[in-house]
Order: C-alpha cells, then structure tokens, then sequence
C-alpha cells in the first residue's frame, strides 16, 4: 500500500530525487527524460507516476523542500540567536554541505526565490537609512543570491566564516558620492 508516509514510499522518494539531482549536475533539464531518472534511480515509469505528475513538478518539489530546509534554518537560528550574521552563517554552513541540491535550486531558475532572513535583508537598510529601504532590501536579496551562485559555481572553496565576512564587507558605510 502507497502510505504517503511509508518507509518504502520514501526511499523512493529519495532514490527519484537523487537520481534526479545527479542528472542536473551534467546536464539541463530539457535534456532530462523520465526515463532517465528512473534508469538512474532503479525505479519503473509507474513508481515514477504514482509520485509525481512529471519533471517540472518533481523539479518544484525538490526546490519547495530545499526552501523548506532553509526556512527551518532560519527559523531555528531566530529562535536561538538573534543575530544575523550567525543566520547568514548557518545558510552559508549548509549551502557548503549541500552544494548539489543547491546548483540544482539555482540551475532551474529560483534565483529570486531564496529564503533570506528578514533581519539579513533588513541589515541592509540599517545601512541605509532612508525611505528607500525596500530597494536596498531587494539589492540585498538579489545580491546575496548572485555571491552564492558564484561560490558554487567555484566549488565553495571559501569557508562560510569568509562569505559571511565578503558579505558583510559590502555592507560597511559606503556612499557612491564618496566613491565618485
């Protein structure tokens, strides 16, 4: 019996979306057939059906459970700390121990999408402070999106200590008037 929350269920879950994960790291969606990733995953089409309707919506429920992974992050690091950067860190700290699922994540186009910290983006008005802070909060968002998309497209060879300080280098009292 299909129990959504049976062991078997689940292992085949795992073994789809692992197959899945592998197949985006050599190649792009478009060129991903569920054929493919049953072949991968030891499954038959119909195990495949049974859980998902097709690749786009398998490639959603990857990217709803790695944003639900880094909302319990957040949600956790608030509950104990209130401090940003030990937020930030701790996104850093599991982007570096789940490089793949991320460059899937942002492979597929969820830039936009990342769950950022408020009070992380919310640091960025604290630098600006101004009737603009929601367009320093988007800068922010976006910019932080770019900086992690860099980092694993070069193998996060930086510590998460060091992207948390490059971040925050960027974040110093600076002014475009005093550059110009």
């Amino acid at each position: 019996m299909n129990v959504p929350n049976n062991k078997r269920r689940q292992n085949t879950l795992l073994k789809i979306h692992t197959a899945f994960i592998d197949l985006l790291e050599t190649r792009e969606l478009d060129d991903i057939s569920v054929t493919d990733i049953c072949s991968k995953a030891g499954i038959n089409r119909t195990t495949f059906y049974m859980n998902y309707r097709d690749l786009q919506d398998l490639a959603n429920a990857e990217m709803n459970r790695l944003e639900a992974e880094t909302i319990a992050i957040f949600g956790n690091e608030m509950l104990n700390r209130s401090r940003s950067d030990s937020v930030l860190l701790s996104l850093f700290t599991h982007i570096k121990e789940n490089q793949p699922q991320y460059k899937t994540y942002f492979k597929l186009g969820r830039d936009g999408r990342l769950p950022i910290p408020n009070d992380g983006a919310a640091k960025a008005s604290t630098y600006h402070q101004d009737i603009y802070g929601k367009y320093h909060q988007e800068f922010f968002r976006h910019g932080l999106s770019a900086i992690i998309k860099l980092w694993l497209n070069e193998g996060c060879k930086e510590t998460p200590e060091e992207m948390l300080s490059i971040l925050y280098s960027e974040y110093q009292e600076k002014s475009i008037e005093k550059r110009i």
